[in-house]
């Protein structure tokens, strides 16, 4: 029978530390239901009334949503703390998802698939025997306890049985024979993902386990600390808006719709709309640059309302100094021009990295941002996918926040970003947990837009 006993209860909170994960904290005396319906759902034992769920998909809000529902069809009262329901209720697409033919219930379905791969080998039902790199991801052979043994292919949640064998000997005979000296004995490294999947229930022991839920729904005082710019708080764009407007005497302002206010230079050629009504991951600033007035667009630009002020900043500055038509570029940007925008990274020990047709500069340190460059976007001038990518969060395809350029975008555009990037830092709030530890104010992936502007900004609705 369902747990209708009125002391049965769930409440559903964001994990303190890792940014999507949620905790549910378990009270009363007959929990049975309330346990089991968790554990459907994927969420893991962590102390006697608290469990956790985390995925390598970071799609946790989504699934503790139909968790919920479930619970209260079982007639278990629950509670949702207002940060978890925001990011239920904010529905973003994954940016540069590698499956570009899928949609997004599509994607979920791939990711339910590698979380369950996740899960088997994490469980010990799934033992690897070896892996390999083939020149773009990672492979590896394993075996199921009294099943097919598999070929794996790919990372988190990307990752999916690629052939399927009836021994174990067959198995690992074929994946030596594919890839040969890039074999190696045993499972792969962790990824940063499955370190932070893992980091999750190791930092949440049980005093905090108790306090976390209480922690992040308390009205507490707020303090700062000083982080890298692109792991700092969004800040007030508001107010970055109106000064911008306030010190530039060539720009014109009118608002066509309550929720969006166009600044437009006296040229007619630099148009900067900003969208006032949006949640904190939506796209709200668009910067568009025309040759001449009754040109086509040269270049764009899009921010999110997640994205740290000083990044906006420095992207308006240098729009504001109209050195944003640059050469008339080529088709196609060269070396020369990708490494002089990214020179304040590589000054700064950015790691860089090519996967395919990206290549990628990562921060040092723990904390997480990035730029990435699409070469093949790059040749496509006319097309719609992003040529340069600024983020900072999870991973460039789940960013907390994103700020993108389309090609011809100058160079020392991109460089004055790169720089503030690099060198910038700005301020993060600590919210104190009650007899606890410091937990950082939990964020979710941003929302990026998965088409362009259209090329009038005016005519545009929301």
């Amino acid at each position: 029978m369902p747990d209708t006993a009125p002391d049965a209860h769930v409440h559903l909170a964001l994990h303190p530390q890792h940014p999507s994960a949620v905790v549910a904290t378990l009270t009363g005396s007959t929990l049975h239901t309330a346990r089991a319906t968790l554990a459907s759902q994927g969420f893991r034992p962590v102390t006697d009334h608290t469990m956790l769920l985390v995925r390598i998909d970071h799609e946790e809000p989504y699934y503790a949503n139909i968790t919920a529902t479930l619970l209260r069809d079982a007639g278990i009262t629950v509670d949702i703390t207002d940060q978890l329901q925001e990011e239920i209720d904010t529905e973003w697409t994954w940016a540069n998802h590698p499956m570009t033919w899928l949609d997004r219930d599509e994607i979920r379905l791939v990711s339910a698939d590698a979380q369950k791969i996740h899960d088997d080998i994490t469980s010990g039902l799934l033992v690897i025997h070896l892996h390999a790199h083939d020149g773009h991801t990672t492979c590896a052979v394993g075996s199921y306890q009294h099943a097919d043994s598999v070929h794996l292919h790919g990372e988190n949640h990307l990752r999916v049985v690629s052939g399927s064998y009836d021994t174990p000997g067959e198995a690992i005979a074929d994946f030596e024979r594919l890839y040969g000296d890039a074999v190696r004995p045993g499972p792969p490294p962790p990824t940063d993902t499955e370190q932070q999947t893992a980091q999750a229930f190791a930092g949440l022991s049980t005093s905090e386990a108790a306090s976390a839920a209480d922690a992040l729904v308390e009205s507490q005082a707020a303090k700062s600390e000083l982080v890298p710019v692109f792991a700092a708080d969004a800040g007030d764009h508001e107010a970055l808006f109106k000064d911008f407007l306030d010190s530039q005497p060539a720009w014109e302002m009118y608002r066509p719709y309550d929720e969006t206010t166009i600044a437009s230079h006296e040229s007619l050629t630099l148009r900067v709309e900003f969208e006032h009504e949006t949640g904190p991951r939506d796209i709200n600033w668009t910067v568009a640059v025309y040759e001449t007035p009754v040109s086509d667009r040269l270049w764009h630009s899009t921010a999110t309302a997640s994205t740290p002020t000083a990044i906006i900043s420095a992207l308006l500055d240098t729009v504001a100094a109209e050195n944003v038509w640059g050469p008339r570029l080529s088709p196609r940007v060269n070396e020369a021009a990708i490494a002089e925008a990214t020179r304040p990274l590589a000054d700064a020990g950015w790691k860089q990295s090519i996967d395919g047709r990206y290549i990628s500069w990562a921060a040092p340190g723990p904390e997480k941002g990035g730029v990435q460059f699409d070469a093949f976007a790059a040749q496509k001038t006319n097309g719609s996918l992003p040529v340069w990518t600024i983020w900072g969060g999870h991973a460039v395809h789940q960013p907390t926040w994103a700020l993108q350029l389309s090609a011809h975008a100058p160079t020392a555009l991109v460089q004055d970003i790169a720089f503030e990037m690099a060198e910038g830092q700005g301020s993060r709030l600590l919210r104190p947990a009650a007899g606890g530890p410091v937990l950082h104010t939990a964020q979710a992936p941003a929302r990026v837009a998965a088409a362009p502007p259209a090329a009038h900004l005016p005519g545009r609705r929301r």
